[in-house]
């Protein structure tokens, strides 16, 4: 099988893998407890947390390891908005961000900020977005779905001005890109090739923030292996930056040439290196997949975060492109060029025969 959605979860990386199980063997006792084993286990526990904060450009002291990306974006926007109660209760958002971030929002006094066709949010709509009473924004670092990247820099300085914290969801940007965190920052290691069962959260210094500790004790073998990971990841990418963009500007390209009727999506420039998504016209993306599946290829079509529910993408609707139809290519550290060209002449083989028996 060639393996084209390293956004939904990469496979674990080779530097996690033999971490891990290392780990199991120094790290498996309660870091909280004062004996040898479990002292031993903090001690892994601050150098993991140390390594990742490296990474990120924060502090140690700033990061925390939720059970997962969902559990740390539910933290961070809860945490904000319960220290700032005396501000108000609204919160800003984008129509494009994570279903964990529209969740909170769901039910709430919230503005759903809208994208140009690319996926992108303009930033000085979001910066009016903020009212007196927003309690706290979220603005993603880059779509799950598309690849397209935020203004982040410019709202981050817009929320700050009017003293309003600013959550990014950085899921599948860690690692992979430069982040510079805002506020609040959330990520989930199997996006970079750590183990499932890892969430990241970092609360800046001088962020009003009420924190409420998980039961039980952290997975620690788990949480240095995510460590380990993601060192690795930062280290290869420059140079996957280079590569990953020349593959997926391949698929951009052939693709457009060589399928009828096929919009490819999301920000041309300003984007993710590792995702392209283009739509295909009269064809259904479950069909798709499946049929690419049938001839060795993993790919995703659908919203990225609920594609089992069977309900057309919330980020292709709020773009206003094509819902249907759609298949998202995430490559990974181990894709090929040879791969990425057979996948092309599937994919173009698949919608032409999906096509003819319409």
């Amino acid at each position: 099988m060639t393996y084209l959605d390293h956004a939904s979860t990469a496979p674990l990386h080779p530097a996690a893998r033999e971490v891990l199980l290392a780990a199991h063997d120094e790290g498996w006792a309660d870091p909280a407890r004062l004996y040898g084993a479990g002292r031993r286990a903090r001690l892994m526990l601050d150098g993991a947390r140390a390594r990742v904060a490296a990474v990120l450009g924060v502090r140690a002291d700033e990061v925390t390891f939720p059970p997962s990306g969902t559990a740390a974006v539910a933290a961070a926007l809860s945490g904000a908005l319960a220290a700032r109660s005396r501000a108000g209760a609204h919160v800003v958002t984008s129509a494009v961000e994570h279903s964990a971030v529209l969740a909170f929002a769901e039910g709430r006094d919230a503005t759903l900020v809208g994208v140009a066709r690319t996926g992108r949010v303009d930033a000085g709509a979001f910066a009016s977005a903020l009212r007196a009473d927003t309690a706290v924004a979220s603005l993603q670092h880059a779509n799950h779905e598309v690849g397209t990247l935020q203004p982040l820099a410019e709202v981050a300085a817009a929320c700050a001005e009017r003293g309003v914290p600013l959550h990014t969801d950085a899921a599948v940007s860690a690692g992979r890109v430069a982040v510079e965190a805002p506020a609040l920052l959330t990520a989930s290691a199997h996006k970079w090739g750590g183990p499932p069962g890892v969430g990241v959260l970092v609360v800046r210094k001088g962020t009003r923030f009420r924190r409420r500790e998980p039961a039980g004790f952290p997975n620690v073998p788990a949480i240095v292996a995510a460590a380990a990971a993601l060192e690795a990841v930062a280290a290869e990418r420059d140079a996957e930056d280079a590569r990953l963009r020349a593959l997926t500007g391949l698929v951009r390209d052939e693709v457009a040439r060589r399928v009828p009727d096929v919009e490819v999506v999301g920000e041309p420039v300003e984007r993710l290196p590792h995702v392209v998504t283009f739509s295909c016209l009269y064809v259904d993306g479950e069909a798709l997949v499946t049929e690419l599946d049938r001839r060795g290829f993993a790919v995703n079509s659908g919203s990225s975060c609920g594609t089992a529910s069977g309900l057309p993408s919330h980020v292709l609707e709020a773009m206003g492109v094509l819902t249907h139809g759609n298949v998202r290519v995430s490559l990974g550290r181990d894709t090929t060029e040879a791969q990425v060209r057979a996948f092309l002449d599937a994919v173009a083989e698949v919608v032409a025969e999906t096509r003819s028996r319409l």
